[in-house]
């Protein structure tokens, strides 16, 4: 029977509309782009800036080096760098230099050894940011929206009071895209992030302005969410390391937390021991026909693993998988918040073609992406019959990846099919956040590993996951990957 007629005409204005913003997408590619000189940001003069997060803390519990010094470094380079990123969009300076002058002071009364001072504050005086959608007390908490750029944090997020108590120091807050819903971070409010290894290239979405600002080493501890890949894929495309966390390892209201390092050791502190890695070589490697051979080779000779090419078909369903994970109803039973409303900021709900034409005008405080997603909203959502088909495809795909998982195996799987596009590409590949989003339908830990830089100076990575709470596989196979392939590498000359 064929679909009425009012519904085919809506169907065929959908897709004029997709067909629409396509060719917005390939327009700004063609017109779009940073005005810099250089490309790429400047280099790093400053060693401090070159450490890690362990081992600046050392230094300064060794009162080996000043917190000031560590602070004011950070801050410096941020002042050389950031009007070229667009990272951070809001400073901390003068709050962050008079916590550093009270750790100085505090280890100037040698109150407490080393030891002690390890125990209680594993990240004294280390430099801290934190994704803009986060709540860090005293700064903005608008995730991008015009109507909420007036709104001002009251207290701090769960992850960033703990990071606060381990003795971290907040810096600044980063860009993300408009309410966090889409891989490349720009919005009305703070414009639009560039990646510091070519200006011209995304930093990836949502947690986007963290990505590209631990890149450019101008923090070094990043807090960030991911929902559908908003911190691994801003961790692939600007080169560092990146890990979201087994469902349940927090509280539901902060479940999709994730955290970003220069140094896979630094996520390993934060929450997990690791284990031997000499127990790797018992390890069960399970790779994706197509992904980079010279990792699996390094696994398979040097440590000698067992290696198996595996063919999941259930992974074509990727996306449909993360909008059954969408559809899903909160813990609490209810239907999740529509996004038109969420854009109204729980108000009036907007009116999203209304809004496409305005924004066609000039005349719109939102976003192309996120009027997009409003305008397909309704046609995304699954009915009871959809749903039960791919919930039944997700339990299907869950239960085959956990059994040849085990508790002693890892799955090595691509981060994206390209290296960090160029700015508003995006708008052309909506999907290709299915290759991270997939693991948030499927609960699995997943840890992104750079494995350095391709022929063009752009990074490259891999995602390792693990079955259900073995988050310390993950961080083992990233810890011992970034010893053998460098790690993160840092943008221009040093």
């Amino acid at each position: 029977m064929a679909p009425p007629f009012s519904a085919r005409i809506q169907l065929l204005l959908l897709r004029a509309v997709g067909f629409l913003i396509g060719l917005i997408g390939q327009a700004a590619r063609a017109f779009g782009g940073p005005k810099f000189g250089s490309r790429t940001t400047g280099p790093v003069n400053e060693p401090l800036l070159l450490l890690s997060a362990i081992q600046l803390a050392k230094l300064i519990r060794q009162r080996k080096v000043k917190c000031i010094d560590v602070v004011q470094a950070y801050i410096n380079r941020i002042k050389d760098v950031n009007p070229m990123i667009n990272g951070i969009v809001k400073y901390r300076f003068e709050a962050a230099k008079k916590e550093a002058h009270a750790v100085d002071q505090r280890l100037s009364e040698k109150l407490e050894d080393e030891s002690t001072l390890e125990k209680k504050w594993p990240f004294l005086g280390v430099p801290l940011t934190v994704k803009e959608a986060f709540q860090l007390q005293g700064m903005p908490n608008s995730s991008g929206l015009v109507n909420r750029r007036d709104a001002i944090s009251k207290t701090d997020a769960t992850v960033v009071a703990l990071l606060k108590k381990a003795g971290a120091i907040p810096i600044g807050i980063t860009n993300c895209s408009e309410l966090c819903m889409w891989y490349e971070s720009s919005n009305k409010i703070y414009g639009r992030s560039n990646n510091p290894y070519d200006l011209q290239h995304i930093v990836g979405g949502s947690s986007g302005g963290e990505g590209c600002t631990l890149a450019a080493a101008c923090s070094v501890i990043g807090v960030g969410s991911d929902i559908g890949g908003s911190i691994r894929m801003p961790a692939f495309f600007n080169g560092i390391f990146g890990h979201k966390p087994s469902p349940g390892n927090l509280t539901w209201s902060e479940e999709f937390v994730g955290l970003y390092f220069q140094c896979c050791m630094e996520i390993c502190l934060t929450h997990w021991t690791i284990r031997n890695l000499n127990k790797l070589g018992s390890y069960h490697i399970c790779l994706f026909l197509y992904l980079f051979y010279k990792v699996v080779g390094h696994l398979e000779n040097i440590l000698g693993a067992s290696v198996q090419h595996v063919k999941l078909k259930e992974m074509k369903y990727s996306f449909q998988l993360w909008i059954t994970m969408m559809s899903t109803k909160g813990h609490d039973g209810k239907e999740r918040v529509k996004f038109v409303d969420l854009l109204g900021d729980h108000g009036k709900p907007i009116n999203p073609l209304w809004e496409l034409i305005k924004w066609c005008l000039g005349l719109s405080v939102y976003t192309i992406p996120s009027i997009g997603l409003a305008l397909f909203e309704e046609k995304l959502k699954y009915n009871k019959e959809k749903y039960k088909k791919f919930k039944a495809v997700e339990e299907s795909l869950h239960k085959e990846l956990v059994e040849m998982l085990g508790d002693d195996g890892v799955f090595l799987y691509p981060s994206h099919p390209t290296v960090a596009p160029k700015h508003h590409v995006p708008l052309t590949r909506p999907f290709n956040f299915a290759y991270t989003g997939v693991f948030n339908a499927l609960g699995l830990p997943v840890t992104q590993c750079p494995l350095g830089l391709n022929a063009k100076g752009l990074p490259v990575g891999i995602q390792v996951v693990a079955g259900p709470f073995n988050d310390h596989l993950t961080l083992a196979v990233a810890q011992y990957l970034e010893k053998s392939f460098g790690g993160w590498v840092c943008p221009g000359k040093v």
